[in-house]
């Protein structure tokens, strides 16, 4: 099991590399930096963050194979593996921040993210490349130096099941916003097992990782009151991003949502305001990890036995609680619970 955390480039350079020592402190294998338009540049980012730390992996989270060329994404890789000493890893999803202002469009994006994973690592392993796929070309080119791997860990985000079975044929990992019900968790690690299968891998090898928003907090009702907006909006634009939403009741009526009509990316949760009221404790908490520490641990426990090994925690704070205290939290108290529970359940079982 494993624990990461997710930063948005929304702070100065220097308070980034403040709370990722603070994560690498607080027992976290893993930071991402979001590869979001138009925030602070990630790798820039990234390579500050890989001189302010020793131990934790770096990468961007998650970064697309459309508004940078996979290519490009393999050199600023190769060189963040230089810098970092071997600590890089890539994170990489069909994207969505800044193609509208770009005038991006996507096609078919688990084609493209399996083809750019392709490529990615024929570059890094030094190889010439002349690549024809469906979505992603490149002709005869190389990297102009030798990365310290030829394989860095990839994961693969999505929420979809085409997504997520390609993951599973691919990559070392597969993660999942919004996944925070047991039974998400369940069908979310059954479309990666499909995937792996099918490719003769073994799914066993391959971490899921839950990618929740926390919102850690002395009262538990506060702390689903701050997160309640940002999953309303989840909820109304989740269409066939989620398998269980309806079977489990979570959905909002189809014709109340059709009524704020189509809603840009960048329009933030603001539009949605006249859902909030429809969106209940029990939908936040199937999305999300919030509540008493002693409530955010028992999710965790639930969500790990349900087949999640990784958690990536982007922080909410709650008045009173900072940033940082979330960070700390989850690290030093929630974290460590979970362990001993796991422990605990181990050694009953050979006893």
């Amino acid at each position: 099991m494993s624990i990461e955390l997710l930063m948005l480039g929304d702070q100065p350079v220097s308070r980034l590399a403040a709370r990722t020592r603070l994560a690498e402190e607080s027992g976290f294998e893993t930071v991402w930096l979001a590869d979001e338009r138009f925030y602070r540049e990630t790798y820039s980012c990234l390579s500050y963050l890989a001189g302010q730390t020793s131990r934790v992996k770096l990468g961007p989270c998650v970064t697309d194979p459309f508004a940078r060329h996979p290519a490009l994404t393999a050199m600023a890789l190769g060189t963040l593996d230089e810098i970092s000493e071997g600590r890089a890893i890539l994170g990489i999803g069909a994207g969505v921040s800044g193609f509208a202002e770009l005038g991006i469009q996507s096609r078919k994006p688990p084609l493209a993210i399996r083809e750019a994973v392709d490529l990615i690592r024929q570059l890094m392993a030094g190889q010439e490349v002349d690549y024809r796929g469906e979505i992603i070309q490149f002709h005869r080119g190389r990297l102009n130096f030798t990365p310290p791997r030829a394989r860095v860990p990839v994961r693969v985000a999505s929420n979809g099941p085409l997504g997520q079975k390609m993951g599973g044929a691919v990559a070392e990992g597969v993660m999942m916003e919004g996944c925070g019900s047991v039974e998400e968790a369940q069908a979310f690690a059954s479309a990666v097992a499909e995937g792996a299968t099918k490719a003769g891998r073994s799914p066993g090898e391959i971490k899921l990782i839950a990618r929740l928003d926390c919102c850690i907090a002395d009262d538990g009702k506060q702390a689903r009151d701050i997160l309640r907006p940002s999953v309303t909006r989840i909820i109304a634009q989740a269409t066939s991003r989620f398998y269980t939403l309806q079977t489990q009741g979570l959905t909002l009526p189809k014709e109340v949502v059709e009524a704020i009509g189509p809603v840009p990316y960048a329009a933030g949760v603001a539009p949605f305001a006249a859902l909030f009221p429809l969106v209940t404790d029990r939908h936040v908490d199937a999305l999300t990890l919030c509540g008493t520490v002693e409530e955010v641990t028992q999710h965790v426990i639930d969500l790990r036995r349900a087949g999640v090994t990784g958690f990536n925690i982007f922080p909410v704070p709650a008045p009173g609680v900072s940033y940082e205290d979330v960070i700390m939290r989850f690290g030093t108290q929630v974290w460590p619970a979970v362990e001993a529970a796991f422990a605990k359940a181990s050694s009953d079982r050979q006893t």
